[in-house]
């Protein structure tokens, strides 16, 4: 499906978002006005009790809450039985090479029957959608309650908010087939190395991890293998379990390629 300006989502404007600081000293003023920080429920959570804290706000009562979140976001993602998860930075232009490529590498993927699957933020999450949107496919946005709001991007098909962390992230690896990794900052490394771990540990299956972006993620894989398996803190074979390109469609038949082994029964 072509975009046009009469097809395009409208994006909603956040007027209640400050501007962006300039400087460590501008953030710090920033941060002393009371509009500007919004305590979300996973910085309660985290917190350390209080001798004030009463019994009835106390971590166990809470624990109904994310219950709830869970078996909210399990009924809402039922249906998603092909989902491939896209991650990178908030901070990508729509101008950026990057941004293209995730929004080529959602359609292909959308069109060789995957759902995508992203945190429903602008950047690289936009792209990933906007490339299923414009395919007519399923594009969800798995959004996260954040200290000053992240509006969710207008070419999601089905959008979700959540307001913990590690319930989201468990949405995440449950209905996933493959990630792709783009160009991002420490979300985008926290979500990459959790993946990693839980395969590693073999606690989920061996699915695809796709780093795409040689030039950004060369440094970071070559200090893996030359420190970390010299060091013996991995093993050699770990490396295996990422996948390197610069061809959303590499990217796209790689997943494809591992999907279908895994679906026959091959050991992947």
């Amino acid at each position: 499906m072509a975009e046009t300006d009469a097809n395009k989502p409208k994006k909603k404007k956040d007027k209640a978002k400050p501007a962006e600081p300039k400087t460590v000293a501008e953030a710090k003023q920033l941060e002393e006005k009371n509009d500007y920080w919004q305590l979300t429920d996973d910085e309660v959570l985290l917190r350390s009790p209080e001798p004030e804290d009463e019994y009835k706000t106390s971590d166990s009562w809470r624990v109904f809450r994310i219950m709830g979140e869970f078996v909210g976001g399990f009924d809402n993602m039922a249906t998603i039985t092909r989902g491939v998860s896209v991650f990178g930075s908030a901070r990508t232009h729509e101008d950026d090479p990057d941004y293209r490529a995730a929004m080529e590498t959602g359609r292909l993927l959308a069109e060789a029957g995957f759902e995508i699957i992203t945190g429903g933020g602008p950047g690289i999450m936009e792209a990933a959608n906007r490339g299923a949107y414009l395919a007519g496919k399923v594009s969800v946005g798995c959004n996260i309650e954040l200290p000053f709001e992240q509006i969710p991007n207008p070419y999601v098909t089905k959008s979700l908010t959540f307001k913990y962390f590690f319930v989201r992230k468990t949405v995440f690896i449950k209905y996933s087939n493959a990630y792709i990794i783009f160009p991002g900052g420490f979300g985008t490394m926290d979500e990459l190395f959790e993946a990693l771990t839980l395969i590693q540990t073999r606690k989920i299956r061996n699915f695809p991890v796709v780093l795409f972006g040689s030039q950004y993620w060369r440094g970071l894989v070559q200090w893996i293998a030359s420190t970390m398996v010299n060091e013996k803190k991995i093993n050699p074979e770990d490396l295996k379990l990422m996948h390197l390109t610069d061809s959303p469609k590499d990217a796209v038949d790689f997943i494809i390629k591992t999907f279908q082994e895994s679906s026959n029964g091959n050991k992947v």
